[in-house]
């Protein structure tokens, strides 16, 4: 059980908060590459801030604020020019240090006032990897961006994006709880289905560790010999990341009360035939069904929205009876409320990289189960796997 003053102090990620100030010290995945590609500019919103993010026409990456300095027009409503995101309603022109290129008007009839160079607005820096957009809120210098051995791996990669109608902290705890898989995952479908195949294998070990980045947790299954799920086990990721080998999963904070969930899919390929993927595609999946509003259950994603939402927006952890099984989560959240302290006394969080030397194609513990499998593709583009599969196994020829 959580003291309600605990529970604040780790939910609450807006400018000036606890949390809100070590979740600053990281960077965000906040978005696909590819979605930039039909429309350059996008309205965003992370960790409590309104934003833009934009692409102007020489491929320049910005995340301003989302107000024109001028008369507070929105910016997602602007056009990109050369160098730049212009205000549609005076013409302001911002470029992605949020520095005021033009003040069109005001340059023109007084000049020497050189009103645009008092304008600056809110800024922060972007970087591209592996497909996805990525932003750093937080205090100079930043940390590197880990560079992690997975996306380098053979393979279809994919990009999918969740909004989620609660808190951050539900969606990340469910990534260091082992046992929710028996129920939430077999069980509960089969359940649902009513299906008469007797109940998945229960749980009759779990164990967890600390290490470098975060935690591992590792099960064992009744009638089954340990195995990698334990030798080697899954990865929970500070501040918000959950690593299954071939995928990372990111709980993102819009706000207090709503999460972006970003996952990254790499579908091995086989063989040694050269595939270029020039375009890393992205999609939204739905979690309920637009007829009716009832929640959509079929995709094992969507069965852990309906658990972290039917917490609550926000989970009262004060009210709840922790048992055997969340040692995980009371590990978490210790971690959390210790980098919550060491943030505030200077000193960074768990796991932040700041030699790049050290960054170079990072390992993590992570099991083939689970693995991204071709056959379970999904998404508008899953058509074009198994055809990649096939030209892959099929021995080259000479012309």
């Amino acid at each position: 059980m959580l003291s309600k003053e605990d529970n604040e102090r780790l939910v609450r990620v807006g400018p000036g908060t606890a949390m809100g100030a070590v979740l600053r010290r990281y960077w965000h995945p906040i978005g696909a590459a590819a979605e930039l590609d039909e429309n350059p500019i996008k309205a965003v919103r992370i960790l409590g801030e309104d934003l833009v993010l934009y692409r102007d026409q020489s491929g320049t990456y910005g995340l301003v604020d989302r107000r024109c300095a001028h008369r507070r027009a929105d910016l997602s409503n602007g056009f990109v020019e050369k160098c730049g995101l212009r205000c549609s309603y005076h013409g302001w022109l911002y470029d992605e240090k949020g520095k005021c290129r033009e003040a069109p008007f005001d340059d023109l009839v007084r000049p020497e006032a050189r009103f645009r160079d008092k304008t600056k607005l809110k800024a922060y820096p972007i970087q591209i990897q592996a497909g996805l957009i990525w932003a750093y809120l937080g205090p100079e210098p930043a940390p590197c961006l880990p560079d992690w051995r997975d996306y380098y791996e053979r393979g279809f990669q994919q990009i999918t994006l969740i909004a989620i109608p609660c808190n951050w902290l539900q969606c990340q705890e469910n990534s260091i709880d082992p046992v929710h898989f028996e129920w939430l995952h077999q069980n509960w479908p089969r359940s649902m289905a009513g299906s008469e195949l007797p109940r998945a294998r229960r749980h009759v070990k779990v164990g967890f560790d600390e290490f470098e980045f975060g935690f591992i947790y590792r099960r064992v299954l009744e009638d089954i010999p340990e195995n990698e799920l334990w030798t080697v086990g899954r990865a929970c990721v500070l501040p918000n990341l959950l690593y299954v080998g071939g995928r990372f999963g990111w709980s993102v904070p819009i706000d207090d009360e709503n999460t972006l969930r970003v996952s990254w899919r790499n579908y091995p390929l086989p063989g040694e035939r050269p595939f270029q993927q020039e375009r890393i595609p992205y999609w939204y999946p739905r979690t309920k069904d637009p007829a009716t509003g009832a929640w959509l259950t079929s995709r094992l994603e969507n069965q852990d929205v309906i658990a972290m939402v039917g917490q609550g927006v926000i989970a009262e952890r004060m009210e709840e009876r922790l048992g055997e099984s969340d040692r995980g989560v009371i590990m978490l959240r210790k971690r959390l409320l210790r980098d919550i302290e060491l943030v505030a006394n200077g000193s960074d969080p768990t796991g932040l990289i700041r030699e790049p030397s050290k960054n170079r194609r990072l390992a993590l513990p992570g099991t083939t189960r689970g693995q991204p499998d071709i056959n379970e593709a999904e998404g508008p583009f899953a058509a074009e796997l198994p055809r990649l599969w096939v030209e892959h196994t099929t021995p080259a020829t000479d012309p």
